[in-house]
C-alpha cells in the first residue's frame, strides 16, 4: 500500500520510527522490537538510513522484516554524502526488499567529508523521479525551521519546491511546543502546500536524550520539560513515566487540533511505544471512525 492512500482512509495516521543496528550481529534485537510493535497495529513503520552522516547498510533488511511481520514499511534514504551510483544502488536495494514508500532526506553533513552528487533533498527527489523509481515519496519539514535555513519563510518556500516535485506527505522534525507546529501549519497551508503533514513526536524518557538528540536537532525545550528534567534526571524510572505523560498530553492536544497524523520517534523502545499507543488509541479510534 502507498502511504498516500492511508491519509485518504484515516483522519489521523499513527506510525513509529525505528533505526537499524550498526552491526549485523544486533539484528535479533531489532527483530524482537518489531515483533512487539506488530501488536500495536501502527499504520506504518519507518526505518532510518543514517544519523550524524553515517551510512547504514541494514535499512532494507529491517524494512523487509517490517513487511514480513505484516506492517507497512517506509524506508529512509539520505543523499548528501553519496554519489548518484550509491544512491541508485540503495534505491534498488529498497525496491528489492519490497519497499513502496520512501522518505527522501538530505542527511547530515559531515565535517571534513566532501559532499557527493547531491546538495539538497530536492535534488534527491528529482533524481528518483527522473530515473524511473516508482516510490511513494515523503519528505521532512521543520516546524521551528531547519537549523541551516535563513528563515522559516525560506524553509517553507523550499518545502513547496519538494511538494511540487511529487512529494505526497510530510513528516515533521521533533518538536515539544505544539504552538510552533500549529503556527507552522498556518504558513504551510498559506503557501499552497496541501499534502498531509504528520507531526513528529519524541518522548523524552532518558536523560541522555536531552544532551544528545535534542541538542543535535536544536529543538526548543519548553519550561515544563526543563522542570521535568530538573526534578527527575537522576531517577530513571520517574523520568521515563514523566516523558510518557508529556508525550501523551502533547499528542492528545495535536489530535484535538486536527493533525493529519502523529509519527512517534520511539528510539527502538517498544515499552514506550506500547504505553503511549495504549494511552491515545481511544482517541485515534474515535477520530478514524468519523472519517
Amino acid at each position: 500500500m502507498r502511504i498516500a492512500e492511508l491519509f485518504k482512509q484515516k483522519k489521523a495516521v499513527w506510525s513509529f520510527e525505528v533505526f537499524p543496528p550498526k552491526q549485523q550481529s544486533a539484528m535479533d534485537g531489532i527483530n524482537a522490537t518489531l515483533a512487539q510493535l506488530k501488536d500495536l497495529a501502527p499504520d506504518y513503520v519507518s526505518v532510518t538510513y543514517s544519523a550524524g552522516g553515517s551510512r547504514n547498510a541494514h535499512t532494507a533488511a529491517v524494512a523487509s522484516k517490517v513487511k514480513e511481520l505484516g506492517m507497512l514499511p517506509l524506508g529512509h534514504i539520505t543523499c548528501v554524502n553519496s554519489t548518484k551510483d550509491e544512491v541508485r544502488a540503495a534505491l534498488g536495494g529498497l525496491k528489492d526488499a519490497g519497499v513502496e514508500n520512501l522518505l527522501a532526506l538530505r542527511g547530515d553533513r559531515v565535517e571534513g567529508v566532501q559532499a557527493g552528487d547531491f546538495s539538497y533533498a530536492s535534488d534527491l527527489i528529482r533524481f528518483i523521479k527522473e530515473n524511473g523509481f516508482d516510490f511513494d515519496i515523503s519528505a521532512a519539514c521543520y516546524p521551528e525551521g531547519h537549523p541551516e535555513s535563513e528563515s522559516l519563510l525560506a524553509d517553507v518556500r523550499h518545502l513547496k519546491e519538494k511538494v511540487d516535485l511529487g512529494v505526497t506527505h510530510l513528516n515533521t522534525q521533533l518538536f515539544f511546543d505544539n504552538d510552533d507546529y500549529f503556527r507552522f501549519m498556518d504558513m504551510v497551508r498559506l503557501a499552497g502546500i496541501d499534502v498531509p503533514v504528520q507531526a513528529g513526536v519524541m518522548p523524552l524518557v532518558k536523560a541522555s536524550q536531552f544532551g544528545g538528540i535534542v541538542k543535535m536537532t536544536a529543538a526548543k525545550i519548553p519550561s515544563k520539560i526543563s522542570r521535568m528534567y530538573a526534578r527527575f534526571a537522576d531517577d530513571a524510572e520517574s523520568l521515563t513515566e514523566a516523558g510518557i505523560a508529556y508525550a501523551t498530553d502533547q499528542i492528545i492536544d495535536l489530535l484535538s487540533g486536527g493533525v493529519d497524523g502523529v509519527h512517534l520517534y520511539i528510539m527502538n523502545n517498544s515499552y514506550v511505544a506500547r504505553r503511549i499507543t495504549e494511552n491515545v488509541r481511544p482517541f485515534l479510534d474515535k477520530l478514524n471512525a468519523e472519517k
